[in-house]
């Protein structure tokens, strides 16, 4: 089986979905088609039970994923790290952020990189729908997260920085009137909702109730900032954001109002106590030498 065989059978036994295993590989749905084909010819049976609507592994490729997923994985950190070698680099530190803003950080990063030289500093997305798969599943070494972070195998670095929270409300929006906003407002509008979020996790971004008792309901359910942002210009939700939100993506559809009673977020590094290394307790050296970063709310 070619390597990307394989990479096509492991996207599709993710995405369960031909024409995005497609658009995520850059190829063709017929090419997706043929490799799976090929593959079960080989194999002898079926990988994907496939009808009209659904796609879903049988249990032979659930076994193939299985196996497949830490050979592929292993492989191409094997390759990574020759890659790096030829550079002269020899280590490396994959920085998810769920917040925007890595570029307001340049100074921690500039500040790591210029103290360790042959490691490779690579800062990547991270999204905040099941926030800290990506560390226990190894895809990250560190996480920039918003606090607090109460999880038993994960670790609370130095605070990075403190952002002022604003309210998004459509333009549209009967609350698009308003010079600035308070938690009370929530009383009478639904918040985003969000799948696979520790509940404490969600308490610290937006309180259960407002200071006067009323619920805060989650409505709409949301895994991407985009369609946070439709939803809000649609007119279904007011949502909470930190206020780089509103520097990074500018809408011309959203109005963002700071709010009078709602503290800012503070987001600080996060990683898995049992994969600490030299590089992970070094950037946290960079962090807490320089010190929190207080961004400026743009909306006040």
């Amino acid at each position: 089986m070619e390597l990307r065989d394989i990479e096509i059978f492991l996207v599709l036994a993710e995405e369960l979905h031909f024409g995005r295993t497609a658009e995520r590989l850059r190829v063709s749905q017929a090419r997706v088609s043929q490799a799976i084909k090929a593959q079960e010819r080989r194999i002898g049976t079926a990988l994907f039970d496939r009808t009209s609507r659904t796609v879903r592994l049988t249990e032979v490729g659930e076994q193939l994923r299985a196996d497949l997923q830490p050979v592929y994985v292993g492989l191409h950190e094997s390759l990574e790290r020759a890659r790096m070698a030829a550079t002269g680099v020899t280590n490396r530190l994959r920085v998810g952020m769920i917040p925007g803003n890595a570029y307001d950080l340049r100074t921690y990063w500039e500040a790591f990189r210029s103290r360790n030289p042959t490691c490779a500093l690579q800062i990547r997305a991270a999204p905040f729908a099941d926030p800290f798969a990506g560390l226990r599943a190894g895809t990250v070494d560190v996480l920039v997260a918003w606090m607090p972070v109460e999880e038993p195998d994960l670790t609370v670095g130095p605070p990075l920085f403190s952002d002022p929270r604003v309210l998004a409300v459509g333009v549209d929006h009967e609350l698009a009137t308003r010079d600035r906003a308070e938690l009370e407002m929530f009383a009478d509008f639904e918040h985003v909702n969000a799948p696979d979020l520790p509940e404490y996790w969600i308490q610290g971004y937006v309180p259960s109730h407002t200071p006067r008792g009323h619920e805060i309901v989650r409505g709409p359910m949301a895994t991407t900032t985009d369609e946070i942002f439709t939803l809000i210009s649609s007119g279904d939700i007011v949502t909470v954001f930190p206020s780089h939100t509103s520097r990074y993506w500018g809408r011309p559809d959203i109005l963002w109002l700071p709010f009078d009673d709602l503290g800012p977020l503070t987001y600080g590094l996060v990683w898995r106590t049992g994969t600490e290394t030299d590089a992970i307790r070094a950037l946290a050296r960079v962090v807490r030498e320089l010190g929190c970063l207080q961004v400026k709310n743009p909306a006040l």
